[in-house]
C-alpha cells in the first residue's frame, strides 16, 4: 500500500435540497473540510435525479485519507446516513497531467 497522493471518493444517498439552513450548513460544513489537514482538494459531487451525493478528495497521504473517511463517516453516520460508499485511489500523474486533471 502506497502512502503517496490518495483520492478518496464518497458516495451516499441524499436528503432532497432544504432551502437557506441547509445552504449555511453546508456553507459552514464546506469550511471546516478546507481547514483538512493533509488536503489538497474535494470536488462535491451530487445527483438529484438519483438521490446520491458525495465528493472526490485528494489527500496528500492514504493515511491522511483514512484518518478523514473515519471522521466523515461518523459525522454522516450521526446525521443518518448510512449506507455510505467510499474507495481509495491512487492515480496516474503523467497522463493526468496531459488530460489537465486538478493535480500538483
Amino acid at each position: 500500500m502506497s502512502d503517496g497522493p490518495t483520492l478518496l471518493i464518497f458516495d451516499f444517498p441524499a436528503r432532497p435540497p432544504g432551502g437557506p439552513d441547509q445552504a449555511a450548513a453546508l456553507r459552514a460544513l464546506a469550511q471546516d473540510i478546507a481547514a483538512e489537514p493533509d488536503l489538497d482538494w474535494k470536488i462535491w459531487t451530487e445527483s438529484a435525479a438519483d438521490r446520491r451525493a458525495g465528493g472526490i478528495y485528494l489527500f496528500r497521504s492514504r493515511a491522511a485519507a483514512e484518518a478523514y473517511h473515519a471522521k466523515h463517516a461518523a459525522r454522516l453516520a450521526k446525521a443518518g446516513i448510512t449506507a455510505i460508499e467510499a474507495t481509495y485511489r491512487s492515480y496516474d500523474a503523467p497522463l493526468t497531467a496531459i488530460t489537465r486533471g486538478p493535480v500538483g
